[in-house]
């Protein structure tokens, strides 16, 4: 018996940041997202010798265990093992035996919420393995305690949600973990040119999200003002967002995601950088309306919006910046688990 599971990644279009505690908490979070035919894996094979092996196939890094009720959270292969030991405590209370392998379609520190999509993945084939009564909003708020509680990441809380739901969501993010996702009914052809025209663009460089993350939600606690104005205003860049997909007012995406930016890097230090800002100022001279880093900041992958032709141009700009232009999809399909 063999069991799989993927989850896709996803950019931020709007309102990034305002999901992290304390903001979400205080203020009430909005995020507008979308998952990409970019994925993370997982497959479980079941064992019947008392070992765990945890194979990070795309880090080529295998770790082989005794089979026990608590792993060690040793800074090997820490996502499994933190799905894992709560699958134990929570659910089966006793020890397992199995392989696991993983795969991500992106590097960590990339800004689409691999870490986060990861664990889903991971939870998603235990899920299917035990046949556990896990709804989608159960998988999402475990995996964000999982990572948030039990491993002490820093971050926020949209990736767990995009990767379980999939499609184009507005999310919103309140106190005590509550978190409404509403799925966008868009037009397809409305969808097909948000497709088009939005170029994804990775610089080739990673950052620690939590050092940024850490410093966003130090801000809050010291009633930073520039800070705070900041959020209140990346959230209205998500109403703003989820209007003109609904209504297909394309021309005013590039827009908004210019202001969310310029919104963005107040937030905190680091966000952006010399490099970055030079790949932005190059990517609106080649004849981008808008864009932005997708996830915390400082480095990993950027989004552009080009209408019109524009975006051939685009791509051909970026490609003498030293980086690579990714080709993706948007995709509506969610946590996707089954058994061989």
């Amino acid at each position: 018996m063999i069991i799989r599971s993927k989850a896709p990644l996803r950019i931020g279009l709007a309102g990034g940041g305002t999901d992290v505690s304390p903001y979400s908490d205080i203020y009430g979070g909005a995020i507008l997202n979308a998952t990409l035919s970019l994925y993370a894996y997982a497959t479980i094979k079941p064992r019947t010798d008392g070992k765990i092996v945890i194979n990070a196939i795309d880090r080529n890094e295998i770790v082989e265990v005794k089979s026990e009720e608590i792993l060690d959270i040793d800074g090997q292969l820490n996502l499994a093992k933190g799905v894992y030991n709560r699958i134990v405590k929570d659910f089966v209370k006793k020890p397992l035996s199995f392989e696991i392998s993983t795969y991500v379609d992106a590097p960590p520190g990339s800004g689409l919420g691999s870490s986060s999509t990861l664990v889903v993945a991971i939870l998603g084939a235990f899920v299917e393995w035990l046949k556990l009564p896990l709804g989608e909003y159960d998988i999402a708020h475990l995996a964000y305690c999982i990572e948030r509680e039990d491993l002490n990441m820093a971050g926020g809380k949209q990736d767990q949600y995009a990767a379980t739901f999939g499609g184009v969501n507005y999310m919103e993010f309140y106190a005590n973990d509550k978190v409404i996702v509403n799925p966008l009914r868009i037009k397809s052809k409305f969808l097909h040119e948000l497709e088009h025209n939005l170029v994804l663009f990775y610089t080739q460089t990673s950052r620690l999200s939590s050092e940024i993350i850490q410093q966003q939600a130090d801000n809050v606690h010291a009633k930073k003002a520039s800070s705070i104005e900041a959020m209140h205003q990346l959230k209205e860049q998500s109403i703003l967002m989820k209007e003109a997909i609904l209504k297909g007012e394309v021309d005013h995406i590039g827009k908004i995601l210019h202001d969310g930016w310029m919104h963005k890097k107040q937030m905190a230090e680091g966000i952006s950088n010399a490099s970055i800002d030079a790949i932005y100022d190059a990517a609106l001279q080649a004849g981008a309306t808008g864009g932005k880093i997708s996830g915390a900041g400082g480095g990993g992958f950027m989004i552009f919006y080009a209408p019109y032709i524009h975006k051939y141009a685009l791509i051909q700009r970026l490609g003498e910046m030293g980086g690579s232009v990714m080709k993706y999809s948007l995709t509506n399909e969610g946590l996707t688990t089954w058994t061989v």
